[in-house]
């Protein structure tokens, strides 16, 4: 029995957008769910637009997200004379043929066909020159590509994805397949490259589909078994159209940088276009793997959803131990300028992370609840301190003089919670009405985790500084607090 292998071709003339990046995912769980490799393969032969710096992030990209290739990276670049030599193995068989037509001539026959209203299809003047005038414009120095010559038969495959595909021959032009300057075309290098590396099945996405006729002709020319197709049907933004920069983040570095876990965005991509049955969607990723199928891609588009995305992240984060987040939340908080001074950061993460969706989130209200000055008012906050009015800010200083004493060693979460139950039933208020104007003045907004709890966590000295500078504020400033 053959086990799989599987290749992932991005192009290092970019980020690791999205849909590559589920690409690759894909790849790498029908790898690992049928004991198959994963080669990772750069094809960096656009030689004007290939960088190396495109190619470390592809690569990070891949590393964080958990993609790990069994072989590779392979350059498509440094395979050049192979691919040379099975373009022109196929013109020494007759599958193919020198075509010495300038661009110029190629436009004027491209307009011709225009002008009458047809598809340009090359007329394949080059292939009925005699073999002598080929040699002899060869041996003269005359720049020619290689084309190949293209049967007028059905084309057609099964698809894992999409079932039965086919095209017709007829309906194809002969198309290059070797440049004048001995470089391959992208069809001809990845059938070359795929023969050569032994990939059994290709899957990638379905904006490929046009180009599989051309490609299994050459499989066929050169003599060789056609790996299975399997086509990924695109990723759409919410407006149903192609995923791009105007519905947002499409790169997975920016996802990363915006707070995702590595292992939300896997599940999440997972999820895009392949379905493992059932109502479950936060898997871990052995299940994930167990489950993968090929015939469990769906055949439909996906939809890019970024709040269901923030939804699943914040349940890897409600489970992730606070030991786990420490160093990501302490380096962002450096890069706000705030310093934990040394504290440990573990209770503010544990108060905050269960109503968060994003590490960014998590570092911003930790830095909140390290420097309460930080805090910046939402719509629920500015709503509550225009209903309250004066109320608000009087309350909160009535909080003030009932905690003070408490700073004194005895700052602890039922003792609070204690000391506002007193001062709410001796004000004749509710207690609510003293709890939440705490919650505004230290997050700015009224969700946060039990006031008691918050308090204990800023701490006595952050809390009353706070309380008694929001409480000092004139209630024509009920825009701030």
């Amino acid at each position: 029995m053959v086990l799989p292998r599987v290749r992932f071709a991005p192009s290092p003339t970019g980020y690791l957008h999205v849909g590559g990046a589920r690409t690759a995912l894909f790849n790498w769980l029908f790898a690992r769910h049928s004991g198959g490799t994963l080669v990772l393969r750069i094809e960096d032969t656009d030689r004007e637009r290939s960088t190396e710096a495109h190619t470390k992030v592809i690569l990070d990209g891949l590393g964080w997200l958990g993609v790990q290739w069994d072989e590779g990276p392979l350059f498509q670049g440094a395979y050049g004379s192979r691919h040379k030599a099975d373009a022109e193995r196929l013109v020494a068989e007759g599958k193919a043929y020198r075509c010495f037509c300038t661009r110029e001539e190629l436009d004027t026959q491209r307009a011709a066909a225009e002008k009458v209203g047809q598809a340009f299809r090359y007329d394949r003047r080059c292939f009925r020159l005699p073999r002598e005038e080929v040699e002899r414009r060869g041996a003269a120095g005359m720049p020619s590509t290689i084309r190949f010559l293209v049967d007028d038969k059905e084309i057609a495959w099964d698809d894992a994805v999409h079932g039965r595909i086919s095209f017709q021959g007829r309906d194809l032009d002969d198309f290059v397949i070797l440049r004048s300057d001995d470089s391959a075309i992208y069809n001809m290098a990845v059938v070359s490259d795929d023969i050569a590396m032994a990939i059994t099945h290709v899957i990638r996405g379905d904006d490929h589909i046009s180009n599989t006729p051309k490609q299994i002709a050459l499989y066929r020319a050169l003599g060789h078994q056609l790996p299975v197709f399997a086509h990924v049907p695109m990723i759409l933004g919410p407006d149903g159209k192609k995923l791009s920069k105007r519905h947002g983040a499409t790169a997975v570095g920016d996802y990363q940088d915006q707070g995702i876990l590595a292992p939300a965005m896997r599940n999440f991509l997972a999820l895009l276009g392949w379905s493992p049955g059932g109502d479950r969607e936060v898997l871990p990723p052995d299940e994930i793997i167990a489950l993968f199928t090929l015939e469990g891609i769906q055949k439909k588009a996906a939809v890019f959803d970024a709040a269901k995305l923030e939804w699943m992240n914040g349940q890897y984060l409600s489970a992730l131990p606070a030991d786990e987040l420490v160093a990501e939340v302490r380096r962002r908080l450096e890069q706000i300028g705030l310093s934990d001074d040394g504290r440990d950061l573990r209770p503010l993460i544990d108060a905050v992370k269960a109503r968060a969706r994003t590490i960014l989130q998590v570092a911003n209200r930790v830095a909140v609840r390290l420097d309460p000055s930080r805090s910046e008012l939402d719509e629920k906050g500015r709503a509550l301190i225009g209903k309250m009015g004066s109320a608000f800010y009087s309350n909160l200083a009535r909080a003030a003089d009932a905690l003070e004493p408490l700073g004194n060693g005895a700052w602890t979460a039922e003792r609070l919670l204690a000391s506002l139950k007193v001062m709410a039933e001796s004000n004749g208020m509710k207690l609510g009405d003293a709890m939440q104007p705490i919650r505004v003045a230290l997050t700015g907004s009224t969700v946060s985790e039990p006031v008691n709890e918050l308090l204990e966590v800023v701490g006595a000295k952050r809390s009353l500084e706070r309380l008694r500078e929001v409480a000092g504020r004139e209630r024509g400033t009920g825009s701030s607090a």
